[in-house]
This record gives structure tokens, sequence and C-alpha cells, in this order.
């Protein structure tokens, strides 16, 4: 019961009026690093990657080590490309290659709709990619320190995200996309108070 709760909990997190375009074949994407050549199949099981802090990585390049490296060090430092960064099944960040968007320090921002099924893109981009609550990914992630290349952790400068690290905890477990976790108590509190909240 909890479970399918949090996977309509997740459905109500995804950005709503958003469609997916199609994503057409291109013959040439098999010379491609993967970063450029994203697709819904880049992104599955969010306890797939690697857990630092309160969120995961992982890097679509291969590169996890100095990802790993960046996102654990208290000083910060520039992510490599290909890293990813997921802090709840349905958005992540992926530091795309140098000159992709200067504004954004070339990272890219999804909007994700996942299921048992699997995951389907419904935005990406920069500022035009906001979340359940209605705020642009890039507005909250330009306020990290510089030395953190806009990634948020609690004492990075960010603004407070209006879910509490029970409530993500408990969304990272009932990602639909991996095995069953069980929830404490306390996630499961946690996931009825934020279904509560969201109105779903």
């Amino acid at each position: 019961m909890l479970r399918a709760a949090a996977a309509l909990l997740l459905a109500g997190l995804v950005t709503q009026g958003c469609s997916a375009e199609p994503e057409a074949a291109n013959e040439e994407t098999a010379t491609l690093l993967p970063t450029q050549n994203i697709a819904a199949a880049s992104f599955g099981c969010i306890s797939d990657l690697t857990a630092v802090d309160r969120f995961f990585v992982g890097n679509l390049n291969g590169d996890l080590e100095a990802t790993v490296a960046v996102a654990s060090a208290e000083e910060g430092g520039i992510y490599p490309a290909g890293s990813v960064v997921q802090l709840v099944p349905t958005e992540v960040m992926v530091k795309r290659e140098a000159g992709f968007n200067n504004v954004t320090k070339d990272w890219e921002y999804f909007d994700l709709d996942v299921s048992a099924a699997g995951t389907k893109i419904l935005t990406r981009g920069a500022e035009e990619v906001v979340n359940r609550f209605g705020n642009s990914c890039q507005d909250c992630h330009v306020k990290a320190a510089p030395q953190f290349d806009l990634i948020c952790k609690t004492d990075h400068g960010c603004d407070p995200i209006p879910i509490n690290d029970v409530m993500i905890r408990a969304l990272q477990k009932s990602d639909p996309r991996c095995e069953a976790q069980a929830l404490t108590s306390e996630e499961a509190e946690g996931l009825l108070q934020l279904q509560a909240a969201l109105g779903v």
C-alpha cells in the first residue's frame, strides 16, 4: 500500500502539463559520448547510483571516481563531464561537455516521470525545467556558492527545499524502478505528509 502511495506521490512530483518529445534515432550516436546522446534509458533506479551525503551520483561517461571525489570534497570542485547528481527519482542533473551552457555551468536539468516500466523524460534544459513546487531548477542551483559548481547541500547557499530528509529518504527508497525497499515508520509518515501537502 505504501509503495503504491509512493508511486502516486512520485507521479505527483512530476511537473504537470509537460509532454515528452519523441526521441529520434540517429545512426551517428554510436560514436558519441553518452552525455552527447542522453535518453530516457540513461536514467534508472536511483539507488544503483553511488550515495554521497543525502544524494546519489554517477557518471554517464564512466568517470565515477572523479565525480565521487568532487561530491565528497568539503571544499567543492568542478564536476567532470558525465556527472549525474540526483536527490529524488523524478529530478536529475547531468554535467554536459564544456561549452554546453555557460549560464548553467554546463549542467542540464531533467524532469522525469518514473514507473516500474522505466523512465520518461518530460522536460530537459535550463530555466524551463521546474519542479513539482513550481520552482526553476536553475533559480535554486545558481544560489550555490561558486566553489560548489551549482550543487546544493544544506550549507552551500541554496534556498531550503520544501521537503525534509525523512521525506527525501522515503522518496529515494520508493523509486518504482528499483527493487522494493522497506520504509521505516517515520519515512512512511513522511510520505503521507508530503502526499497531503501536494494534494495527491
